[in-house]
């Protein structure tokens, strides 16, 4: 999906930090957005990159762009081209029919998500016949352009509400059953309210962490749906659901070789 939209950061250095003392952690607030509508179709594009500051490179590592879309009844995203993007299509509530280069037609809801790796070139069209969608499209940088063009689809367990990560994508090496062409895992997990949750073994990888719902407390900060936060200096906190929370997880190699040829996710 494509969209002329732009993020602002949330990001504040505290009262009494020196310059070269780390901030424990960083935030990208949603309310900082702006947001990107055409009829029945809307989303909200973050630079995962720049909740480092207005200066980062506007990925984290290979983590670009992720839109979070609302799709109405009706939406139609007619038939377009990628060129050397990662995307993972999440869907959180309602179904999208994903047709595509390949010959797919097929329909996404929350128990069946999608990966397209476009490499030199892949097409796909989006529409919402009957009920209205919420998702995350996730664009990554693949570590090298011009590779094949290929879709992958999971169909995972429902429900999934057992207040642990699952994963859902990770390199071609991983048993993620998603593969991406770069070193990037994506957990989600469910929690309901008054439930904690301590993110799993990170290793040399930075979390990058993404309320997709509910209203959660990391430390001594509050997240709304839509917030997004990470630290480079230490393990993130556990979290605790002030309501019932969808979370959305990215564990990033930052110093991973990433192309910027990408259609979205090389800007």
């Amino acid at each position: 999906m494509n969209a002329a939209a732009s993020t602002a950061v949330g990001l504040s250095r505290p009262d009494g930090y020196r310059r070269n003392t780390p901030i424990p952690m960083r935030f990208l607030r949603a309310d900082a957005s702006r947001i990107f509508r055409q009829g029945p179709f809307q989303i909200r594009r973050m630079r995962c990159g720049l909740v480092l500051g207005p200066k980062a490179d506007p990925a984290f590592g290979s983590l670009s762009v992720i839109d979070h879309g609302r799709l109405g009844v009706g939406t139609l995203v007619a038939m377009h081209e990628h060129i050397n993007d990662e995307i993972l299509s999440y869907l959180w509530r309602g179904t999208m029919i994903h047709e595509d280069s390949s010959g797919h037609r097929v329909a996404l809801s929350p128990n069946r998500l999608m990966m397209m790796n476009a490499g030199r070139s892949f097409w796909h069209e989006e529409s919402v016949p009957e009920t209205p969608v919420e998702m995350l499209q996730i664009f990554i940088r693949p570590q090298e352009a011009d590779l094949d063009g290929t879709v992958q689809f999971f169909d995972r367990p429902a429900p999934i509400s057992d207040s642990q990560w699952h994963l859902l994508g990770g390199p071609e090496d991983s048993d993620a059953p998603l593969k991406i062409r770069q070193q990037v895992r994506v957990y989600d997990a469910h929690l309901a309210s008054g439930q904690a949750l301590s993110l799993p073994p990170t290793g040399n990888l930075s979390p990058w962490l993404y309320l997709m719902d509910g209203t959660i407390r990391i430390g001594d900060q509050l997240l709304v749906k839509g917030d997004a936060t990470t630290d480079l200096d230490a393990a993130l906190p556990s979290i605790h659901a002030e309501s019932d929370a969808t979370l959305v997880l990215f564990l990033v190699d930052r110093t991973a070789r990433a192309t910027r040829d990408g259609t979205i996710s090389g800007g």
